[in-house]
């Protein structure tokens, strides 16, 4: 399969490790990986605050990009659900062009749920000897069903134990725009996921989602916990030797 990573644009900017572990994770899974030199984002901010010309532009040049694979691959449910979801959304008034966003979205997905329901992966060759929580992002769970995938990988990791975080479904406060334009509900939200957290006396925290990982290890570095907090790919990548958590002071 040749399969294009659409790389995100916070992965890009914050976390290009996340970006790695999931070309590794797929070159494994038998996928041939290439990424569009010429991939911007998604959109996703502009459609969110009602910028439906400039999502629409942004859309095109994505079709462009991503133009002859099998598949589009994003290590971020929220983008992916962009790519799959709000794209035909987005064109529905315009018959010409609601084809090629129909034909795109149907060829896109999130990462880990792609390795589990097209690549059929059932076990990963990893270890990390941790007992973790996960954290479930809003737009894979809600817009793409992503929940049973990433547990199914990494009950295959080796010395690796899972213990349910209580509210994992709840919202982390994240939500792109959201916590500018709602900064006090935000940082409640967050509070609270964090108190979850820090509950279950785990040693990290993982989710599938960079948004919500950089919130919920803003507000744990800000709290003084010692609670590691990764994107899952790396988990599953084996990339955590010589990769620092997310939030690590520089």
């Amino acid at each position: 399969m040749r399969v294009a990573l659409f790389v995100t644009c916070l992965v890009d900017l914050f976390r290009p490790t996340v970006g790695f572990a999931a070309v590794k994770l797929l070159e494994d899974a038998g996928c041939t990986v290439e990424v569009p030199r010429h991939q911007t984002c998604c959109g996703q901010p502009a459609y969110n605050s009602g910028d439906r010309a400039d999502a629409k532009a942004i859309a095109l040049q994505v079709f462009d990009a991503f133009a002859g694979y099998d598949y589009v691959v994003a290590p971020s449910g929220s983008c992916a659900g962009m790519l799959r979801m709000h794209y035909p959304a987005l064109f529905a008034d315009d018959p010409e062009t609601l084809p090629r966003a129909q034909d795109f979205a149907e060829r896109s997905w999130e990462l880990v749920s792609f390795l589990v329901d097209v690549c059929g992966r059932r076990k990963i060759a990893a270890q990390w000897d941790r007992e973790v929580t996960y954290h479930d992002a809003c737009s894979g769970l809600r817009e793409l069903g992503v929940k049973l995938q990433p547990r199914q990988l990494l009950a295959s990791v080796a010395g690796l134990r899972l213990k349910e975080l209580p509210g994992a479904e709840v919202c982390c406060g994240f939500g792109g725009t959201f916590c500018i334009k709602y900064p006090d509900i935000s940082d409640k939200m967050v509070t609270d996921k964090e108190a979850d957290i820090v509950a279950t006396g785990v040693a990290a925290v993982l989710a599938g989602d960079l948004g919500c990982l950089l919130n919920i290890a803003g507000k744990i570095h800000r709290q003084g916990r010692r609670v590691e907090v990764r994107h899952v790919a790396e988990v599953l990548a084996g990339m955590t030797e010589h990769v620092p958590p997310i939030g690590t002071p520089r």
